[in-house]
């Protein structure tokens, strides 16, 4: 399965869109401050985490560059492992119950090019959500070192 090019981002085809936006996190000085709090509480919790995954779904159906490799995945799957894997990324208690990026991309000849653009539309998407700077870089941190795992070319 095709699960985890989006674990970047996750991290993907047609989504099943919220109409609720993903609660605005507070900044440090503001009145509940982000002190002790985990990045999945900062990003909003798993409602949010959903909004996103599904507004990121939606512009990963619409690239041509990219959106051909998820022509046979089960979408329901893939939108529940791509939760799944940011929830438990970001400090959630969620457990991810898809197999290892590695396992899932091997033989898919997956190129740099197509990473970017997969990490372009999660950062597309945490921008249309206005994620602070901090929690998307937390974030693309925890999410980035998977490019090993899934891109192929030399």
């Amino acid at each position: 399965m095709r699960v985890a090019i989006a674990a970047v981002f996750l991290a993907l085809a047609c989504a099943t869109s919220k109409s609720a936006e993903p609660p605005a996190t507070e900044s440090p000085g503001g009145s509940g401050g982000t002190a002790g709090k985990t990045l999945f509480d900062r990003l909003g919790g798993r409602p949010a985490i959903e909004a996103v995954i599904d507004d990121f779904l939606g512009r990963v159906a619409q690239d041509e560059r990219i959106n051909a490799s998820f022509a046979g995945a089960h979408l329901p799957r893939l939108r529940q492992r791509l939760v799944e894997q940011v929830c438990s990324a970001s400090g959630g208690p969620c457990t991810y119950s898809g197999r290892d990026m590695k396992t899932v991309h091997a033989g898919m000849g997956i190129t740099g090019a197509q990473f970017d653009a997969l990490v372009g539309h999660l950062v597309a998407t945490l921008d249309k959500y206005k994620v602070p700077e901090k929690e998307k870089g937390e974030l693309l941190s925890v999410l980035g070192p998977m490019r090993g795992d899934i891109v192929e070319e030399p």
